[in-house]
């Protein structure tokens, strides 16, 4: 049986190094396939590449397999991600391809030494891993914007009310942040020079992220243009809404915190120290309970 499975580990250690191998020397992949693998290239890990290399060839039929209404999903989900470490839609195929062989090779392998419940992590890790880490890369991209605009709407009042153009002002505070939201506003910044107009680049804004404050910026600034409010009593004001937003939800999630804290101590710590300080008495008094077996 370890004859077995070493024998099938390593004919799948060769046919990697074999793929790889080929891939190096004459085989050819498509146009879009070859661009979408240095897309980002300098953004990923090498581990990264490697997989995104191997598995490259079988992206096509991973992209067939998941069909129109999947991919358009999954393509607005990576961007929602904010295309974490360069990664596209065809380099996601890729990965899960290679992922997906892993895991079941993996499970095959559990199976054999009758390990049931490592081969379904296994498959599970096949089938999940790389949606796990889009699902975490969407969240922090999140966190991360709902943080910082606040703070950015505040330093974009001040600048416009010192005499600079919405316009202006926007492109000379976006080159002062690092992050997500800052790419955000470069991408609407160039939008708007290419000749989109001001409201559609920031639906555009709105749509590419996944964020209940972004929205609320976006539709506070269209009403406030519509209605003719000064821009600057328009950012302070959406300012002041985020931030009581902001601790809404941190009271929120306070409150919710404590039935779990009082749950983790009843079920948990309050039994277990009860249980020690048994132990510890009866140890203590040096019980004997020989009679108990006779």
């Amino acid at each position: 049986m370890e004859l077995l499975l070493a024998l099938v580990i390593g004919l799948g250690v060769y046919g990697a190094l074999h793929g790889i191998r080929m891939y190096r020397a004459d085989a050819k992949l498509p146009g879009d396939l070859a661009i979408a693998l240095e897309v980002g290239s300098t953004r990923t890990s090498a581990v990264g590449s490697g997989i995104d290399r191997l598995g490259m060839r079988w992206a096509p039929a991973v992209l067939r397999m998941m069909g129109p209404k999947q991919v358009n999903k999954k393509r607005r989900q990576i961007d929602l991600a904010g295309n974490p470490g360069g990664l596209t839609i065809d380099r996601y195929a890729a990965r899960r391809a290679v992922y997906g062989a892993l895991g079941f090779a993996g499970a095959f392998s559990m199976i054999i030494r009758g390990q049931v419940l490592l081969s379904a992590v296994m498959i599970l890790f096949g089938l999940f891993w790389i949606e796990v880490g889009i699902w975490s890369a969407v969240r922090v991209r999140r966190d991360h914007i709902e943080r910082t605009l606040p703070d950015f709407l505040d330093v974009l009042a001040v600048v416009v009310s010192a005499g600079l153009g919405f316009r202006q002002a926007l492109d000379r505070v976006s080159e002062k942040y690092a992050g997500p939201w800052s790419d955000e506003l470069r991408i609407t910044l160039r939008q708007m020079d290419m000749g989109v107009s001001r409201r559609q680049a920031f639906e555009e804004l709105r749509k590419r992220n996944d964020s209940e404050q972004v929205a609320m910026f976006v539709t506070a600034l269209q009403q406030g243009e519509e209605l003719g409010a000064p821009i600057v009593d328009t950012l302070i004001a959406i300012a002041n809404d985020m931030r009581r937003t902001d601790a809404q939800n941190a009271r929120r999630k306070a409150a919710k915190a404590v039935p779990k804290a009082t749950f983790a101590v009843t079920s948990f710590l309050l039994p277990g120290t009860l249980l020690l300080l048994t132990v510890g008495f009866v140890y203590g008094a040096n019980v004997d309970f020989s009679f108990l077996g006779g």
